[in-house]
């Protein structure tokens, strides 16, 4: 029987001094070992949303954000390659909850039900409002009994469902798409200011004066990662106070 417990106690033991082990390598102690490959971050981005990102004529991907994140990566202490994860918007913020990406950057403003981490605001915004220059729409009040479009998943969907009297509020998954239906199926769209304006200037339309909100956007992190979060944002805080950070402003009309 002796035996017996001596073997019980000294399996429990080494079970014991497993799970710590496994408890031990789990935990990181520099921001690179939360990354999901060691030397690569991978952003989870949705390509549909100029002048902050979208595609170039030959699949490659540019704007205001990709540049964001290529003069953060200038300030970190180790090098690290950049991956950009093709991702619909509104399923960004799942790919990071499970890991598939480090990190999601696609005009993110706070919102708690997210459930991720929010880095420190990198660039300041709102949500403006697209309509056609012949709709006869010159304020937010004149939305009532008309058809207002928003990007799925987005704080932009959000600011068009709390316009009050509108007829309907359609979501749409692509926000070019929703641009395009401006005029035809809706008769605006809302979405952040410095999208609706890129579009507005390019297509020979307008955008209201009025904004419907102010924000400020974030990266976002896997809840966990907080070692990833905190270098971040002691990289936003030295690229904010840069001379690369107004220059990007400027360049891409932010």
């Amino acid at each position: 029987m002796k035996k017996i417990i001596i073997l019980l106690v000294s399996l429990l033991m080494l079970f014991s001094l497993v799970g710590c082990g496994s408890d031990k390598a789990s935990e990181a102690t520099v921001w690179s070992e939360q990354l999901k490959t060691k030397g690569k971050i991978v952003i989870g981005i949705s390509p549909d949303f100029p002048p902050f990102e979208s595609l170039t004529t030959d699949g490659k991907i540019e704007g205001f954000d990709p540049d964001v994140i290529n003069e953060l990566i200038k300030y970190l202490d180790e090098d690290v390659e950049i991956e950009f994860a093709q991702i619909e918007f509104d399923n960004i913020v799942t790919a990071v909850q499970t890991g598939q990406v480090d990190i999601g950057l696609s005009g993110f403003t706070y919102d708690p039900d997210r459930d991720v981490i929010f880095t420190k605001p990198y660039v300041e915004s709102g949500q403006a409002i697209l309509v056609t220059k012949d709709s006869g729409i010159n304020s937010i009040e004149e939305l009532k009994g008309k058809t207002v479009g928003g990007q799925t998943g987005t704080t932009g969907y959000e600011a068009a469902e709390a316009i009050e009297g509108t007829k309907e509020v359609v979501s749409f998954v692509d926000c070019m798409v929703g641009f395009a239906s401006v005029g035809s199926t809706i008769d605006a769209f809302v979405t952040d200011y410095g999208v609706v304006k890129n579009y507005a200037d390019a297509n020979g339309m307008m955008v209201l004066d009025e904004l419907l909100s102010t924000e400020e956007m974030s990266i976002i992190v896997k809840n966990g990662n907080n070692l990833l979060a905190d270098k971040l944002n002691e990289c936003i805080e030295q690229f904010l106070n840069s001379a690369e950070y107004e220059e990007l402003r400027i360049k891409w009309g932010i």
